[in-house]
């Protein structure tokens, strides 16, 4: 069982997605991909999985490959049991196959080479144990068991982990997966991570998941552009071996890149002083010696055309570098030009013993959030992170308890949904415009602090003005947290801020996040942010 990618293209009239990709794994590799979003992560696992054609290039595997991309394509009228079947058909096709053969063989004239080949099939996907171990997953993963249970009364988190725990189990040659983590709580992950330690073909995972990237796989290729404009596969088995061979690279990248502007300055203002000469002298005062002067003038030109061709001939085309995080300065205090507005010390945000409609019970537990305050806060999967997250937004109304919030605060929220349909079919910047008038409308949002979105590094004014719909999963979620920025709030509240992000855009949030004078609020299951975040309050749900 083996991947191949020989020199795969793809791309859309005008919009190049992927150049030339070389990748090769065979049976017991584990490749993980990164890149920046848009960067093509998604359309190489649509590719390999062959739901995409290459415009150049070519594709090659041997073996039964299964897919979980990040985005459900599940009939919501189906079952968890019409789900199990679908996704663990070839392992019982491979059991019944090697029940005919054994059934139908002549012990005298019998194929031993289709007998072979059968139980081979068999033994490498386990066959007689594939019911077992759908169960086992859907368990460690907490997705539901019930095979009538239908898929459209789950939540997204629920329909996701059904999928993968099926094709967890399947067992298949050539595994790929797209951000399997998202979903998933700690004890998820380790059973996802034992799983992959030992998978017999190949996997090839894109994750924004550190430590996930240190736990399984054998090499990284990132797709984000080098010099010469072409992904790179990294063979390094850590993240941080991995990221200080890129920092290097990317080093060596801007001092090459400042060198040919400086170069290419500094030969410009050559040409405009050599053209400048021959303006004045082009034409001699008369009586002079004209024809010497036209031959000089003719020199100066082909002086200056020698200068414009060694320019081209040397000049070194260098792709444009990832965006980075331009995280703005965030304030720590409430303010407003009403006197009964101004903020008196005490919290920013407060909540006392909250209960909200079964998903969440806290009594006796008092959350105080000061100014550029920290807090943390974990849990398994249905343990009541993004309700907790939704009560101190104010967004969830409490059955009981009590909430308090600063007068004139302004608060960032990132949750974990997409966003309605209409807002899908504005452009970044009319649904960051419609945001900030409904903003200034309610007197949430202070005209002398508007954080302009494209100024934030999270995407490109050509990506803000495409429909948010036709962007990629990864740069919804950029733009998401751009929105949660845009108001610049005393209190950020992050649900899951990882998920569906770059990895480098993660180290960057994640240094942000630390030393920002707001106040933030995280939820995740991301151990890597987990750690480094380790010196924060914690509240353990």
């Amino acid at each position: 069982m083996h991947l191949v990618a020989d020199r795969v293209s793809f791309g859309y009239p005008g919009r190049p997605v992927l150049d030339a990709v070389v990748l090769t794994a065979s049976a017991g590799e584990r490749i993980g991909v990164v890149g920046e979003n848009g960067a093509g992560k998604t359309t190489l696992l649509r590719l390999l999985a062959g739901d995409l054609v290459p415009t150049a290039g070519e594709v090659r595997t041997v073996g039964e490959v299964s897919v979980v991309h990040q985005e459900l394509d599940l009939p919501p009228d189906a079952t968890i049991g019409d789900l199990i079947a679908r996704t663990a058909g070839q392992v019982r096709t491979a059991a019944e196959r090697l029940d005919r053969v054994v059934a139908d063989f002549d012990h005298d004239s019998g194929d031993l080479t289709a007998l072979s080949e059968a139980i081979a099939a068999a033994e490498r996907l386990a066959a007689w144990d594939v019911d077992r171990r759908v169960d086992e997953a859907l368990t460690r993963f907490g997705a539901p068991r019930d095979p009538a249970r239908a898929l459209g009364t789950l939540s997204v988190g629920e329909a996701y982990r059904a999928r993968l725990a099926c094709h967890v189990a399947e067992r298949a040659d050539i595994l790929l997966l797209d951000e399997p983590t998202n979903h998933l709580d700690a004890g998820g992950i380790d059973y996802l991570t034992a799983q992959l330690q030992h998978w017999p073909g190949v996997v090839l995972i894109v994750t924004h998941d550190r430590k996930l990237l240190d736990d399984v796989m054998t090499a990284i290729l990132d797709l984000d552009p080098s010099m010469d404009g072409r992904p790179v596969l990294y063979g390094a088995t850590r993240y941080a071996d991995y990221r200080f061979a890129k920092d290097q690279a990317l080093r060596r990248w801007r001092v090459r890149y400042a060198q040919e502007r400086t170069r290419a300055l500094q030969l410009a203002h050559r040409l405009d002083r050599s053209y400048e000469g021959l303006s004045d002298e082009w034409r001699p005062p008369k009586g002079s010696q004209k024809h010497r002067r036209g031959t000089r003038a003719r020199i100066h030109v082909k002086a200056a055309d020698r200068l414009v061709q060694k320019l081209e001939a040397e000049a070194v085309e260098v792709p444009v570098p990832p965006l980075e995080l331009a995280f703005p300065d965030l304030p720590s205090l409430p303010t407003s030009s009403r006197v009964e507005d101004t903020y008196r010390g005490g919290p920013l945000l407060e909540l006392r013993a909250p209960r909200v409609d079964g998903r969440l019970d806290l009594p006796g537990v008092r959350i105080e959030l000061p100014p550029a305050g920290r807090l943390l806060i974990t849990g398994p999967n249905g343990a009541g992170k993004s309700t907790l997250l939704a009560a101190l937004a104010g967004r969830l109304p409490l059955d009981r308890g009590h909430r308090t919030a600063a007068r004139a605060l302004r608060l960032g929220v990132l949750a974990q949904d997409e966003g309605t349909p209409e807002q899908l079919r504005m452009t970044g910047f009319e649904a960051a415009a419609a945001r900030a008038l409904e903003l200034l409308r309610t007197g949430a949002l202070d005209p002398g602090h508007i954080v302009p979105i494209a100024a934030l590094g999270l995407l490109d004014e050509a990506d803000l003005d495409r429909p948010l719909a036709e962007l990629s999963v990864g740069q919804r979620r950029r733009f998401a947290l751009a929105m949660a920025l845009v108001p610049a709030p005393q209190v950020l509240i992050l649900d899951e801020p990882t998920n569906h992000l770059s990895i480098g855009l993660v180290d960057e949030l994640t240094a942000a996040l630390r030393v920002t004078s707001a106040a933030v609020v995280v939820a995740t299951h991301d151990r890597a942010m987990r750690a480094d975040l380790a010196g924060w309050t914690a509240v353990e749900l």
